[in-house]
């Protein structure tokens, strides 16, 4: 079942950001030769206009061909030429290149106001003033790979309903278990098993877990962070403004964490294990899943939200690649040949095919 709501989900987004190069394109005089649903073999088609619209095998995602985005002598000097991607001024195929970002951006931004309509899991501190978080509890946030807690048992989006150990009768329960009063406890309990009772989903759970004591600060910890979180519902005109919000701080947050990602590999301090691929997200989709509708719909917006900052890297055969030729045409004062740019492009693809395998044979390592 996961991987057919990863199939889904992945399907509405690619697609979402090819109609946005799509449609830029058409408004913009441009020929669309092709809009494709999935990956060949193809299965039916229909040409309406000079538009042949495709319905393929492989559910993967889809794909648009424009006219002259790979340029070629038809493209260049054909009798078509004028209605050519390559021959429309450099802002116009900017604008085309850029627009599907923008619809994975508006993508996003729509299902997270959907969500904050219909109660959105929201921490405390990061609610509006005034507004009312309702069913709060402390949630597991995230779980250290190899930590006390993450051999347990505990996982991301547990909510920790008390603490108790073994030995004596001393117990935390929420509303007065906190992150801060949870550390305490986990440090006055070093060595000690800790049952831990849990809300996961809608079950209720309990785990044992005993705190490591670290030995440069010589303190006990679990390894893992928290958060009050509780279900946020606004009304119509201040979901939008709050998705917004949510939308523009996620997406600045995963620049940051790119920008990391690229620097730490460039100076020999990369850590595959941050990246995760199409086999991992399956797995996060089902824990998404599980814990119901708007969790799901909160984890696309993050899905359409990477992908958007995915495409604008300077990369070859991403879009930010395609942005950044751009931008040294508009510099020299002249067009790069054809052949270099479409042989950079080729070879980028390459090299992101090889990092998707690298990266899908670690997401395979983690689970065995």
């Amino acid at each position: 079942m996961s991987i057919i709501i990863f199939i889904i989900i992945l399907l509405v987004l690619v697609v979402s950001h090819e109609f946005g190069h799509f449609i830029v394109a058409k408004k913009s005089g441009i020929r669309v030769d092709e809009f494709s649903f999935g990956f060949p073999p193809k299965l039916f088609g229909k040409k309406i206009g000079e538009t042949t619209y495709n319905f393929n095998l492989l559910p993967l995602g889809g794909y648009v061909k424009i006219f002259g985005e790979n340029p070629d002598e038809d493209s260049l000097n054909g009798p078509d030429s004028k209605r050519s991607f390559v021959n429309k001024p450099r802002y116009i195929q900017a604008a085309v290149l850029f627009a599907g970002v923008a619809m994975n951006f508006l993508v996003a931004w729509l299902l997270l106001s959907v969500g904050f309509m219909s109660g959105l899991p929201t921490s405390l501190g990061a609610a509006p003033a005034g507004s009312i978080v309702e069913n709060q509890a402390l949630t597991v946030t995230s779980v250290l790979t190899s930590s006390p807690a993450e051999i347990g048992g505990l996982k991301t989006g547990d909510k920790i309903a008390s603490l108790a150990t073994a030995t004596d009768s001393t117990l935390l329960s929420f509303p007065e278990i906190s992150a801060e009063s949870l550390q305490s406890f986990v440090k006055s309990h070093g060595n000690e098993e800790i049952k831990v009772s849990l809300i996961r989903g809608q079950e209720p759970m309990e785990v044992i877990v005993t705190p490591k004591i670290n030995n440069k600060s010589d303190v006990a910890m679990i390894g893992i962070s928290m958060d009050t979180i509780g279900t946020l519902q606004l009304p119509i005109h201040q979901a939008v403004w709050e998705g917004l919000k949510l939308t523009g701080s996620i997406m600045v947050s995963t620049l940051v964490g790119f920008y990391n990602l690229i620097y730490g590999a460039l100076i020999g301090q990369g850590d595959m294990s941050t990246l995760t691929g199409p086999v991992g997200i399956v797995g996060v989709v089902g824990d998404a899943a599980k814990f119901g509708f708007i969790y799901l719909l909160s984890f696309t917006a993050l899905i359409s939200i990477n992908l958007a900052v995915i495409n604008l890297i300077p990369f070859p055969a991403l879009d930010g690649g395609r942005l950044l030729f751009l931008l040294i045409e508009k510099i020299k004062g002249s067009r790069i040949k054809p052949q270099v740019a479409n042989t950079l492009n080729l070879v980028g693809f390459g090299l992101l095919m090889v990092l998707m395998v690298v990266i899908t044979y670690h997401d395979i390592v983690k689970l065995l």
